[in-house]
């Protein structure tokens, strides 16, 4: 299944004080949907409220990109984090940037597990578990944005909570429809031209070829795009640009 449109998300505001990663300014002029660092892996409060004015001002969608509490690793490192205190930490978050969203004028349209949380959910219930009263415990029905299958949407769905699935453009895919871990050679696809293309086929046909050359059907409704790559607007730009070539709409899918 494929739908006859798609929403573009990035990572944005992954900085730290006088530290900024990705160009936030320029990704919101492409994207539909800004995942926001919620100060736990990256991002501080002036960079998140400077984010949410710039979203809200273009229309852009607003979610609290949440993570395990780990600046120094980039929350790319696998942590065992109880239950409980990872639920908390979840709703710490996402209440975090919607004072800065609401302040914007807008409001967190969805939440979207960041790193080593957003790996360790597809397969573990008790995280996934954890993530999603997280979310509850914020009084809000909030979507929950994951590779197509994973646990954590399965959870979320026996609770109640509406499930995104996602795509990777520039990320490998293993034979099983999961992402190649980070450490491995060819997990970050860096060719322009094959991000370009791979984008098309997921929104148009949902099959992406995997690490190992076989054909992997991935329904999404929403394509990543990361912002802390080289060249990553001009790629942005250039991927967005395609899609409409293609009769793709691109829209939030929220």
């Amino acid at each position: 299944m494929t739908w006859a449109s798609i929403d573009l998300n990035a990572d944005l505001g992954e900085g730290f004080g006088r530290w900024r990663l990705t160009d936030d300014e320029q990704l919101l002029s492409v994207v539909t949907s800004a995942n926001v660092a919620c100060g736990f892996h990256a991002g501080d409060a002036a960079t998140m409220r400077r984010v949410c004015a710039l979203a809200a001002e273009r229309g852009v969608r607003i979610g609290a990109q949440v993570s395990y509490r780990d600046l120094a690793g980039f929350g790319r490192r696998s942590m065992d984090v109880p239950a409980e205190e990872l639920a908390a930490e979840v709703a710490y978050q996402i209440g975090a940037l919607e004072v800065f969203a609401r302040a914007a004028g807008t409001r967190v349209s969805y939440v979207k597990p960041h790193g080593a949380l957003y790996n360790r959910v597809v397969r573990d219930e008790q995280q996934a578990e954890a993530v999603v009263e997280g979310v509850l415990l914020t009084g809000e029905r909030l979507p929950l944005l994951g590779l197509p299958g994973s646990t954590l949407h399965t959870v979320a769905e026996k609770a109640g909570l509406p499930v995104v699935t996602e795509a990777f453009a520039d990320r490998a895919y293993a034979a099983d429809g999961t992402l190649v871990p980070r450490g491995r050679e060819g997990a970050v696809l860096t060719d322009a031209d094959a991000v370009v293309e791979r984008s098309v086929s997921l929104a148009r046909f949902g099959v992406v070829t995997s690490h190992c050359g076989r054909p992997v059907g991935v329904r999404a409704r929403s394509l990543c795009l990361h912002g802390d790559t080289e060249g990553a607007v001009a790629l942005a730009r250039r991927v967005r640009a395609q899609l409409e070539e293609s009769g793709v709409r691109v829209e939030a899918f929220v």
